[in-house]
């Protein structure tokens, strides 16, 4: 299992490394600065780091030496146009991901306003995804959380890179066969509640909050939408709502086993304005039959009082599938070395967390 979890918060980027039953806190790295993503490349170890300033706009920087130092690295930036038009300018880093194994140095970038980016080398520099941001739909892409749409999922086939699937809040879901060139819409099946029922099917009205797939079955995709849980066994052509999933269908966190692809967990919350758990109690649903059934996993985690809640990246899976990360907009931190059976409190007293995510 992994011996290391990087951490990202509204204060700063914190590294956790096991020895032997206990986890140790490093001091945080950026301490004060919103990191809004963090990524270890499995390929070559890098870390990236994505931090959001505010007033000082999106930075990126990169470590090759597990965090002890950091350089800032180019970051994505929309492309310049004519004086009296309004461009686009890069709002957040929203979540990074890294190509396949024969593609050294490939990495995307996930971004509010809804763009998406390609850098082939470490991230020295960036390429907007022009196929995807000149489609038509985009026009009436719309923000969720934000108050411009995003894209927060990029689900690669490790097995072919040019096979792509991302998740855009509010704006549904696409897929790529050819590393990006062209994107066809694949919300078959999908359903927004929150438009009037004659647009309820369409792709780009909907709120995929969470896309996951797994490393040995990327046909398979698991979607937490905002209005339900929704499952694909053919690389998103066709989705499956899943119902009457206990205590709610509701939520943003997200994964998926590795190995066994009718594996995933979910962590489910009241919708809309609310967004705490359920009765106050904190659980974690857990399906392992494709979604036919799912139980709540609820030992170590707070069963009373509890208003924690999980955002799209703060659960996380390692490489086994037995080991699982999950943080909190209170700060507070677990880890399960039992696939979710028993949660073990690591923090309580972190700034909120962003983002959780296991070195390989």
């Amino acid at each position: 299992m992994a011996d290391r979890l990087w951490v990202a918060t509204r204060k700063g980027l914190f590294r956790i490394d096991r020895n032997k039953d206990t986890w140790r806190i490093n001091p945080p790295s950026f301490l004060g600065d919103p990191v809004s993503y963090v990524l270890q490349d499995p390929r070559d170890g890098i870390v990236y780091a994505a931090l959001d300033l505010g007033h000082f706009g999106v930075k990126l920087h990169r470590s090759s030496d597990a965090g002890a130092h950091w350089e800032e690295i180019t970051t994505p930036a929309y492309p310049k146009t004519e004086p009296e038009e309004k461009g686009a300018s890069l709002t957040l880093l929203w979540c990074l991901a890294a190509g396949i194994i024969d593609q050294p140095g490939q990495l995307w970038a996930g971004t509010i306003p809804g763009g998406l980016f390609r850098s082939d080398n470490r991230g020295d520099s960036w390429v907007l995804n022009n196929a995807l941001w000149n489609l038509p739909e985009r026009k009436e892409w719309q923000g969720g959380g934000y108050d411009e749409p995003g894209i927060h999922s990029i689900c690669i086939d490790p097995q072919n890179g040019a096979c792509i699937t991302i998740g855009v809040s509010i704006g549904g879901v696409w897929h790529s066969h050819n590393g990006g060139e062209s994107w066809q819409p694949r919300g078959n099946g999908l359903r927004a509640a929150y438009v009037p029922p004659e647009l309820s099917k369409i792709n780009h009205f909907q709120d995929a909050h969470a896309i996951r797939s797994a490393a040995t079955d990327p046909d398979t995709l698991w979607c937490q939408h905002h209005n339900g849980i929704f499952v694909s066994k053919n690389g998103g052509e066709k989705w499956t709502e899943l119902l009457n999933v206990a205590p709610s269908v509701f939520g943003f966190a997200l994964a998926v086993h590795p190995h066994h692809p009718d594996t995933a967990w979910f962590v489910p919350a009241v919708k809309d304005e609310t967004r705490v758990p359920v009765n106050a109690r904190l659980v974690v649903n857990r399906t392992r039959d494709g979604g036919k059934t799912f139980e709540s996993l609820s030992k170590g985690l707070p069963e009373k009082q509890c208003y924690d809640l999980v955002y799209r990246h703060g659960l996380d899976v390692d490489k086994t599938g037995l080991q699982l990360a999950m943080g909190s907009t209170t700060g507070n931190l677990w880890i399960s070395e039992n696939s979710g059976e028993n949660w073990q409190e690591i923090a309580t007293h972190l700034p909120p967390i962003y983002a959780v995510h296991f070195s390989e």
